[in-house]
């Protein structure tokens, strides 16, 4: 696969646009380059073009699955995705040195949500159970209280 050359960034006053661009790009000066894969979960619907992807509460725009490449200032950062409503799904922080790339592998399981770093180590400071788990759980306590309703209300009237 063969990548477009990166486009040279326009001269900034303090503030960097979140972009996330789908091919390598060189950070400005002072910036690191957050390298972004997404998978598209289990489900019918990819996780990602469902969610929303956030770096210091600010949403970077991901289009779906992949890998995207996003420059950020250096230091500390919040990077989480969350759901449509805002609810996280995923959080880990992140300490971006100037000049250098950090890789997060954000992934959509069956049962758990996970962030990986570029080396494989789980960096999720939370991680949702995914939507199967949630909907296995609710149908299991629904059907334990309605059992147990019917159970009490068919026992009461013999």
């Amino acid at each position: 696969m063969s990548y477009l050359p990166s486009q040279p960034y326009p001269p900034m006053h303090g503030v960097v646009p979140l972009i996330a661009y789908p091919h390598p790009i060189t950070p400005p000066p002072g910036c690191g380059v957050l390298v972004v894969s997404v998978n598209r979960g289990p489900y019918m619907i990819p996780a990602p073009v469902t969610s929303r992807f956030k770096i210091d509460r600010q949403v970077v725009a991901i289009p779906g699955e992949g890998t995207w490449h996003v420059a950020v200032p250096a230091g500390g950062h919040d990077v989480r995705y969350t759901d449509f409503m805002g609810v996280p799904l995923m959080t880990t922080s992140l300490m971006v040195q100037p000049g250098a790339a950090h890789h997060l592998v954000f992934r959509f399981g069956g049962w758990r949500n996970r962030v990986h770093d570029g080396y494989g180590t789980d960096v999720t400071r939370f991680g949702l159970w995914s939507n199967y788990s949630v909907a296995l759980v609710t149908l299991v306590v629904g059907g334990l209280a309605c059992c147990g309703v019917f159970g009490v209300m068919l026992g009461s009237t013999g």
